[in-house]
């Protein structure tokens, strides 16, 4: 490794040990502190960097690659506020567990707190929002600053890795040049270190290794609950809004089939597509079913076994607080405490797919799913909830939000993946997705819920394979990202977005405050209209735009969509007070539907 000055020689190795450590994608910002770590990035054959404009979507386009690809993913920039626009990515990497690493450069100590340009106090700049934080030292070319650089940068790729997953910050002080001129002092310097691994690495692997943290269930807690589990004929199994293995799809099978428990999974768990729906009772309409309040109440668990995340529906948590003695028992195996409303009996950090391969091989299948048992219940309101809801969609002459997801749910091919955006997209998902035999993908952006940033981390995502990738996004949520669009046409990538268009926060119309109206101000405050062409927006990206209003011409866009590749954006413009009340109007059909009200 040939380096033309030490502070090239320092990103050299900081980028050499982060590609030995398990990093292969940089996210770059232009900027002049950064640019010798930059420079190295793009110098380091293993490492893939991916430039953009701005740091607010380079963070979340990051964000979207690390939650696709699994693998940590750093990103760079400058000093000052180009920093600060990485926090809003990092919150959403901490509470979604994505392993991120903020580089950012920084002014040496000499210029901080003395009014330099583009200087800002970046120590802990992002809080407890960061699983670890760490300061590199000054570039030198000394042997011990050098295996300090290495073993930090190793450190962060393993903290950032998990488990529990999440985001570190490097912050990276310079002092100039930052160009890369030849310094011969510094040459010779360095020719001095050429035996130092600090320098050049070890001959194999990272500078430091760190293991992966044992996650194998306790086979004491296996035991115990195989016992009471077995003891209670009123369970479920729930599976939360975050992204789950396939192999998770195959044991929760196993486990169901065992206990004779229905499984509630979230359509952001990404299971309600796989081999695994054909023999397991998945359902996808629970949110309807539990809306129909003779069922709920009737079929109070005594057992809830919740695997990650809280669900979307807020339904299902509703009829879990509202259900006397019910306990809830959660497996996470990110050590998070992710119980909100505080119900939780027991937490069990362990691989969910192993402990329910465990449980399954401890208990005996229950043979009393018949007629009239407790699965079946489940099972035949899931049928009777499907077909409700397949009906009041294909009633309607046009097309709605709760159609265009369930539309899109079940022609988008298989092996792909639909990035959901928060606020009514992930719910119209959730609610409507009906559960299918072809593998698909889904990811969302819930941990902090924002509807920030949805189009840079879709791009991230869709970076991440080949696998054709669709986003599901309403249009406040489209425009708060506009610039993000630009990334798509700079590095080529191939995105469908189906933005459903009620000029405004749809969400809010759900709420009690749009009972209030003008004396809540509600459009003005809340709806917020925008009137945004987003033929002209999609223009600005590079992409196709086209407007659908029919299931046909959805379908037909979206095959249209992928043949073509590219940036695609197909618009489905909704009158906000129709399609709240259609949304309505499919609740109560299918809670009827359940309840036995309307004929089956």
């Amino acid at each position: 490794m040939s380096a033309p000055n030490r502070n090239i020689a320092f990103a050299l190795a900081l980028f050499d040990e982060l590609a030995r450590a398990g990093v292969r994608e940089v996210c770059v910002c232009p900027g002049s502190r950064s640019a010798p770590l930059a420079i190295a990035a793009a110098r380091t054959p293993a490492l893939r960097v991916r430039t953009h404009l701005d740091e607010r979507s380079a963070g979340f386009f990051a964000l979207g690659l690390a939650k696709a690809s699994g693998a940590p993913v750093a990103v760079l920039c400058s000093s000052g506020t180009a920093a600060a626009n990485f926090l809003p990515a990092l919150v959403e990497a901490n509470l979604a567990q994505a392993p991120l690493i903020a580089l950012t450069a920084d002014r040496p100590p000499e210029l901080r707190d003395w009014g330099a340009a583009q200087t800002i106090d970046q120590q802990r700049l992002f809080g407890s929002h960061v699983r670890w934080f760490a300061e590199l030292p000054l570039p030198e070319p000394n042997a011990a600053l050098l295996r300090q650089l290495r073993a930090t940068a190793a450190r962060a790729v393993a903290v950032a890795g998990g488990p529990p997953a999440g985001p570190v910050h490097l912050n990276v002080p310079l002092r100039e040049p930052l160009d890369p001129r030849t310094d011969p002092a510094d040459r010779e310097a360095l020719a001095a270190l050429a035996d130092e691994p600090g320098l050049h690495g070890r001959d194999r692997g990272p500078y430091l290794r760190v293991s992966p943290a044992e996650r194998a269930p306790d086979p004491a807690l296996v035991r115990r609950w195989a016992a009471e589990l077995a003891a209670s004929r009123r369970g479920v199994l729930i599976v939360g809004a975050s992204e789950c293995s396939a192999a998770l799809g195959v044991e929760l099978a196993r486990l169901s089939r065992a206990l004779g428990w229905p499984i509630l999974a979230d359509a952001a768990s990404g299971l309600r597509g796989g081999a695994h729906v054909a023999r397991a009772p998945l359902l996808g309409a629970y949110d309807s079913i539990l809306r129909a309040e003779r069922f709920a109440a009737e079929h109070a668990p005594e057992l809830v076994l919740r695997f990650g995340a809280a669900p979307t529906s807020k339904g299902t948590a509703t009829w879990i607080e509202r259900s006397p003695g019910t306990e809830l028992r959660i497996v996470d195996s990110e050590q998070a405490f992710r119980d909100p409303a505080h119900h939780a009996a027991e937490i069990a950090r362990a691989e969910p797919a192993r402990l329910c391969a465990e449980l399954a091989d401890a208990l005996e299948p229950r043979t009393g799913a018949g007629p009239g048992s407790w699965l079946a219940d489940f099972v035949a309101a899931e049928a009777r909830a499907q077909r409700a809801l397949a009906a009041g969609i294909a009633a309607e002459p046009e097309l709605f939000a709760p159609g265009a997801a369930r539309v899109l749910g079940a022609s988008w091919p298989a092996g792909g993946t639909i990035f959901a955006s928060n606020s009514m997209s992930i719910r119209d998902l959730d609610g409507f997705l009906a559960p299918r035999a072809a593998p698909l993908r889904v990811l969302a952006s819930r941990g902090a819920n924002g509807i920030d940033g949805i189009t840079s981390a879709a791009l991230g995502a869709a970076a991440a394979s080949d696998a054709p990738l669709a986003c599901l996004i309403g249009d406040l949520a489209f425009l708060h990202d506009a610039g993000g669009l630009l990334a798509a046409r700079r590095l080529g990538l191939s995105t469908t977005f189906l933005v459903v268009n009620d000029d405004g926060g749809g969400i809010f119309s759900y709420l009690p405050v749009a009972a209030y109206g003008e004396d809540a101000d509600f459009e003005r405050l809340f709806a917020l209209p925008h009137g945004v062409d987003l033929a002209e927006l999609t223009a600005f990206g590079g992409g196709r735009h086209a407007r659908v209003s029919k299931r046909d011409e959805l379908e037909a866009e979206l095959d249209r969509a992928r043949s073509e590749g590219g940036l695609q954006v197909l618009e489905l413009r909704v009158d906000r007070g129709a399609n709240v009340a259609h949304h309505r109007a499919l609740w109560a059909a299918a809670a009827n539907a359940v309840d036995g009200d309307s004929p089956r």
